[in-house]
């Protein structure tokens, strides 16, 4: 009887969904928690990243110009390449054009063969200047003969020097010798004298040898640190250098007056030995 009873519950039990099952005179019911929506908002992507560029002014183009022609090498042929709409204009003989259309200055260069040059890319409007090929040529050679005339100056390299006051003399003439070569590569020489161990000495003496060394290079170097006591007075330093254009023409001037000075001095005596006294 149980048997057939539970064959009947099973044929009469219908699932109406995944919450609820119906049965004979009851219901059942398995409630669930609702989905929870997502916190983020799914908003339309963009398929690519765009770069707005910030609004320019006069002052960022001037600054543009400026960086360009740092980099821009001498004497640099454009083409016909010509950004600006109107720049200033120069001929191939150096007059002014004044202000073309870019139009105009590439009609001008196809009707004389001629190839457009930066010359002042900051200006406003930029200035530019005709020439020839072979007048191009013969300025960058010209730029280049004046570049190794004047080179620019390089930055200042230190050599450096440590020995003691009781050095022998043979050793401090060849350390001598060794500075004046660095000084007449334009270096500049950093000496460090140490106090003699267990000798006694006078307390200026490391400063002597200090002029000492300086002395056998008359004309050419000079102090450019002077002689000045170090690590706590076990040592003095000093820094030389080699002496500037107008340093130089003083000494020459100087060492002229002192060789005539012996000169008029014997003329004079001479003059006075000429003389017939009554």
């Amino acid at each position: 009887m149980a048997t057939l009873l539970l064959k009947r519950l099973t044929l009469h039990t219908v699932k109406t969904g995944n919450n609820c099952i119906r049965c004979p005179g009851t219901y059942t019911l398995h409630q669930t928690a609702p989905a929870q929506p997502s916190l983020r908002a799914s908003g339309p992507r963009l398929s690519c990243p765009i770069h707005a560029k910030a609004f320019g002014t006069v002052a960022d183009t001037q600054d543009e110009r400026k960086k360009k022609k740092k980099n821009e090498p001498a004497l640099n042929n454009i083409g016909r390449k010509i950004h600006e709409r109107i720049i200033h204009v120069l001929d191939e003989a150096g007059n002014d054009l004044g202000n073309m259309h870019r139009a105009d200055v590439i009609r001008l260069m196809n009707e004389r063969d001629l190839r457009l040059v930066t010359r002042d890319s900051s200006a406003e409007p930029p200035q530019y200047q005709l020439l020839t090929g072979a007048q191009i040529h013969e300025e960058r050679l010209r730029l280049r003969e004046l570049g190794k005339a004047h080179p620019k100056p390089g930055p200042t390299l230190t050599k450096e020097l440590t020995f003691s006051s009781n050095i022998g003399q043979h050793d401090l003439d060849t350390k001598s010798k060794q500075i004046q070569q660095w000084i007449e590569k334009k270096y500049r020489v950093q000496i460090t004298i140490k106090k003699g161990k267990n000798v006694e000495e006078p307390e200026n003496k490391m400063e002597e040898i200090c002029n000492q060394i300086l002395q056998t290079m008359p004309g050419i170097a000079t102090f450019s640190t002077r002689p000045q006591p170090v690590r706590g007075g076990k040592a003095v330093m000093c820094v030389l250098r080699h002496l500037s254009k107008k340093e130089e023409n003083a000494y020459r001037e100087t060492q002229g007056a002192q060789k005539e000075d012996p000169l008029n001095k014997e003329n004079g005596n001479n003059r006075e030995s000429d003389v017939v006294h009554p």
